[in-house]
């Protein structure tokens, strides 16, 4: 017995061949001279039966398989079973793209098994052949296909009765519902069907504990079946005498809603049940001009192209949750009784596909996360270089590549810290300045681009905190004064020198290191947190006005971080902080992901809960203050300093990371 096959290096064309091959015979492989290296890698599995397997180099996409005269005629009468599986299964691709393959491919592969005289042609077709039929879709149905207008169901449709109508071979056509992973060990080489869903699960398991109930979609039946199931029922339907001009559905019998599977999805990735579902039938009663019309509203094209690409959706998918057919595969279970092959239940199984698809296909395991791959040779400007977050960020920076401007009031200290990121490999220049100084402000940014060139990242580090209670500062207005002049109006000043250059290249990124006192609003730091609280206020305009220009704008509510500045307040000896070197990191994470904020989960739940309670957190916060007194430079005091108090630690070790 002797294979041909078309596809044999795809998913479920390998997943076949590795069958095939237990019956003894030969298998020739239809493979372009690029894809060598995936035939290998299937020979690789398949042992010392590999050398069964027989590459015949031609391309689905010309005449008779682009194979020559002369190999045709060498496999003319030697052939048992043709497999054509090579097709595009993807909902994303080109129309263009798919007719060939799909519509162009099926019959080239037609013509080239009559040339050397198959004695049988297997068409696997695919469930996307019966369109959007309204109800259940038999077997030996065919033109009763509805809803073709998308040119994956079109041309699967196409393509089948290219085999119906031409085909001179007794030939037989399989249709597999949505092919998903292998039941025993969930492998899979792509994202497709349910796979779509799995980055918003992902996301809500991040989000929320498992036990949070959430809210989810409820749509129609859902058809998915296991590659194993299909090649095994594949293999032995195509080997059963008097098949021949049927149709099967590799389907499963009791297909689950979209809310149900999406459910056990969930379930197997540990994340919240979508408890509450909409029923999607509700947005068809939405009138479609009314639909038409907010799409082509920019804001709300622009939206939900971002959700859609932020979650790796293809822009069809939301069309076909209220998925309207049903599959009766009657013939397929006659064909398969006694033989122990049937579907397995998904809920079985899927944690396996779940697995699988977290450590191999997950999308954001193929983002370059190393940090040198986003700076490397590129400016960036640290202000607030010499000490603390700034110099642990800049030598970050610099140890991956990065051309640093290092900006600081120092001039010995900056030259200093310069020296020591260039002794460990890294590049860094110094640029002293006082920024709290407009002119020198500007001064600074353009002695910057004419000795390093066009800043790429500017990262607004430099700042200045007091802790002082209100009642305190009646006669100190110049408290606020010197704040708003560094944390904000010096940062404002660089952001506008550097946005013109940025703008007219289309990209750059801006970092401002913020604090989650903006967040918790933390008594005593009202100088410092209304500061930066401008500039947070400022960059999420800025962010909207430059979102479609390539330049980001990324906030960084840094919990409290042990550098000099909070040195002068010794009760922070006793409560925790995080290093200068961890503070980096989150840097880093701004770089990498540009997320418009970065923030602690603590602070997070406290800009909540002042949302939700504002009195509560009112409650909260006016207790702390008063557990936590002024320190004595605070008032104007010298001698010891305080030295906090266990119930003092306590409180700050259940508010990690906030200004006390």
């Amino acid at each position: 017995m002797s294979y041909f096959v078309t596809g044999g290096t795809g998913f479920i064309g390998r997943n076949l061949i590795e069958l095939l091959l237990k019956r003894r015979g030969k298998v020739y492989v239809l493979v372009r001279k690029g894809s060598m290296d995936k035939l290998e890698a299937l020979k690789g599995r398949c042992g010392k039966a590999s050398n069964r397997i027989i590459p015949v180099n031609g391309d689905l996409t010309r005449a008779r398989l682009g194979i020559s005269p002369a190999k045709r005629k060498e496999l003319e009468g030697k052939i048992d079973h043709v497999f054509h599986l090579a097709a595009i299964y993807d909902m994303k691709a080109d129309a263009a793209s798919q007719e060939a393959a799909n519509i162009d491919g099926t019959l080239n592969t037609v013509r080239f098994a009559e040339a050397v005289k198959a004695k049988r042609f297997h068409h696997v077709s695919s469930i996307a052949a019966a369109g959007l039929f309204p109800g259940i879709f038999r077997e030996d149905m065919f033109e009763e296909a509805q809803g073709l207008d998308n040119p994956y169901f079109r041309t699967k449709h196409e393509s089948e009765g290219i085999v119906r109508r031409k085909c001179k071979l007794p030939y037989r056509i399989y249709r597999p519902g949505i092919v998903v992973g292998h039941s025993e060990t969930g492998e899979i080489d792509k994202i497709d069907g349910p796979y779509y869903f799995f980055k918003l699960i992902q996301r809500m398991r991040k989000a929320m504990p498992a036990w949070m109930p959430a809210i989810g979609l409820e749509g129609g039946r859902i058809n998915i079946v296991p590659v194993d199931f299909v090649v095994r029922a594949l293999d032995h339907i195509a080997h059963l005498p008097r098949q021949d001009g049927k149709c099967f559905h590799l389907t499963d019998p009791k297909p689950k809603r979209i809310g149900a599977v999406l459910n056990i999805f969930a379930d197997a990735a540990h994340a919240p049940q979508m408890s509450m579902r909409i029923d999607a039938r509700l947005f068809s009663y939405i009138p479609a001009t009314i639909k038409q019309v907010l799409y082509m509203l920019p804001p709300t094209r622009r939206i939900a192209n971002h959700i859609m690409n932020d979650l790796g959706l293809p822009p069809d998918m939301l069309k076909f949750i209220n998925y309207p057919t049903r599959f009766d595969c009657r013939e397929t279970e006659i064909a398969l009784k006694g033989t122990g092959i049937s579907v397995p239940r998904l809920d079985d199984y899927a944690w396996r596909l779940w697995d699988y698809w977290e450590r191999h296909l997950d999308p954001d395991l193929f983002i370059d996360r190393s940090l040198r791959g986003h700076v490397a040779g590129r400016v960036v400007v640290v202000t607030g270089g010499s000490s603390g977050i700034g110099l642990a960020t800049a030598t970050m920076m610099a140890l991956a590549g990065a051309r640093v401007a290092m900006v600081a009031r120092s001039e010995d200290k900056l030259a200093e810290a310069v020296q020591e990121i260039k002794a460990q490999g890294g590049t860094a220049c110094s640029f002293p300045a006082d920024l709290t100084n407009m002119e020198s402000c500007d001064e600074v940014i353009d002695r910057i681009t004419a000795e390093m060139g066009e800043i790429d990242i500017l990262i607004n580090n430099a700042g200045r905190s007091i802790r002082r209670a209100i009642s305190a500062s009646y006669d100190r207005f110049h408290d606020f004064d010197r704040c708003m002049q560094l944390n904000y109006f010096a940062s404002l000043r660089l952001i506008m020198r550097v946005l013109p250059s940025m703008e007219k290249k289309h990209k750059g990124h801006i970092i401002n290191i913020s604090s989650i006192g903006v967040l918790s609003n933390a008594p005593r730091f009202s100088a410092y947190v209304s500061s930066k609280a401008a500039l947070d206020a400022f960059s999420r305009c800025a962010s909207s006005e430059f979102s479609d220009t390539g330049i980001n704008f990324t906030t960084i509510n840094m919990p409290l971080v042990r550098t000099p500045m909070i040195a002068p307040t010794k009760i922070y000896d006793n409560v925790p902080t995080i290093s200068p070197d961890e503070a980096a990191a989150m840097v880093k994470q701004a770089v990498i992901y540009k997320p418009q904020r970065i923030a602690t989960r603590l602070g997070i739940f406290a800009q909540v809960l002042h949302t939700v309670a504002p009195k509560i957190s009112e409650i909260v916060m006016n207790s702390a203050f008063r557990m936590f007194p002024d320190s004595a430079a605070a008032k104007g005091m010298k001698g010891r300093q305080e030295q906090a108090s266990q119930e003092q630690v306590a409180f700050a070790s259940l508010m990690r990371g906030i200004h006390w």
